[in-house]
């Protein structure tokens, strides 16, 4: 598969952010107070990590490149603040989660409650604002910066594929859950093809996991 090709096979940088936004949010959507508690910690380990994943791919490849066409924004300016108010909040998540206890601490809930508060305000500004700006500025870029997007979400996401296949099942009903994780695999899976290409013809890259 030439780069030509895999780029109109890959989703645009706006389309993949705009995927992400719904993933996090259908977790969101599930997650209940009554909820029982192996399900309650399937849902936080899942969004935690897809937030991470998407908060680092951008940082990395998004906002630098609208910075370039757009400076001064203030709604992108006070984007990465807010990636590391959401850090705060997952790590303390991921440590009340870890292991396997049958109970979860009380203030799961509330942690959980918080970051969906921030990401959801943080995902309508995106949408509103920065999308649709990226969208007439970087026009000609869209499809680049997907492919990219792609290949680097491969390497951020390949120590916690199991994990998250896992958690992926555990939190949605069957149907659904085959719908997110095809929808998962589709995405990676084109980014591995262009992944290999990419390290066959520049020699091995580093796996490198995300922020915690």
């Amino acid at each position: 598969m030439n780069t030509a090709v895999a780029n109109r096979m890959t989703p645009s940088v706006t389309t993949m952010i705009r995927i992400d936004h719904s993933h996090a949010l259908a977790l969101f959507h599930r997650y209940k107070a009554d909820t029982p508690p192996n399900r309650k910690r399937a849902l936080i380990r899942n969004a935690c990590l897809a937030i991470q994943v998407h908060a680092q791919l951008e940082e990395e490849i998004f906002y630098p490149a609208l910075r370039n066409v757009m400076s001064g924004d203030p709604v992108l300016d006070k984007s990465e603040p807010e990636h590391q108010e959401m850090r705060r909040l997952i790590d303390e998540l991921l440590s009340l989660t870890a292991g396997d206890n049958r109970l979860l601490d009380a203030s799961c809930d509330e942690k959980f409650f918080a970051l969906m508060r921030l990401v959801i305000h943080h995902v309508a500004d995106e949408e509103t604002q920065l999308l649709p700006a990226a969208e007439r500025l970087l026009r000609d870029r869209l499809a680049e910066l997907g492919m990219e997007m792609t290949r680097r979400r491969v390497e951020l996401m390949k120590p916690y594929a199991g994990e998250f296949a896992a958690n992926t099942v555990r939190s949605f009903p069957v149907g659904a859950a085959a719908g997110a994780t095809l929808l998962t695999a589709g995405v990676i899976a084109l980014g591995a093809i262009a992944f290999a290409r990419q390290k066959n013809g520049r020699g091995a890259s580093r796996w490198t996991r995300p922020h915690r």
